[in-house]
């Protein structure tokens, strides 16, 4: 029985894209449905384009009832991948899939984690901190922003010419390199 990924992104959806790359044509992974909560998210285009069903919900229907959990229960997911979705998962969603959804979060927890914490946000305090490096965490997701078990971490030297913009450079070079390989893993165990 094949195992099935849903992602949940919130924005251009190029980890997304990379990762239904990263298991087009495999033998037993498929990405079967990606899940926005933005309607003018480019990761729907990517996901339609690579035939990646997509479905586009409100806040209201995630956080308050338990639409979207039915919703994404219609694909038996073996594993849901948060890659740049912005909403705290609510508690309903993440007991419905206990253990099995995991954040990707663009610094090394638990520094730099928490409510605002996404994107340039991120690489502007890590460089306002002086920090020397910087980097990504895999964690499973409990009900807390960035608060769950890590899973993966990879790291990234900071050097004093560093922006936000290239340090966001390096960080996705990092996303992109370890993200689908560490949910093949997952998979496996």
């Amino acid at each position: 029985m094949p195992s099935n990924i849903v992602i949940f992104a919130s924005g251009s959806g190029s980890n997304a894209e990379n990762i239904i790359r990263y298991f087009d044509n495999h033998p037993t992974v498929k990405v079967s449905a990606v899940f926005t909560n933005n309607r003018q998210a480019g990761v729907i285009n990517k996901a339609l384009n690579a035939g990646v069903a997509v479905q586009i919900f409100n806040k209201a229907d995630f956080t308050t009832t338990d639409k979207i959990i039915d919703m994404v229960n219609q694909y038996n997911p073996s594993i849901i991948v948060l890659a740049g979705f912005l909403l705290l998962v609510p508690r309903n969603f993440i007991q419905a899939f206990d253990n099995k959804i995991i954040n990707l979060h663009p610094s090394l927890l638990p520094k730099y984690g928490g409510k605002g914490m996404y994107g340039h946000y991120v690489h502007e305090a890590v460089l306002n901190a002086g920090e020397t490096e910087s980097g990504i965490t895999i964690h499973k997701v409990n009900a807390e922003f960035d608060k769950g078990e890590i899973v993966f971490q990879a790291t990234c030297a900071i050097n004093e010419n560093d922006s936000v913009e290239t340090l966001a450079a390096k960080i996705h070079l990092l996303e992109h390199e370890h993200l689908p390989p560490v949910i093949e893993k997952l998979l496996n165990e």
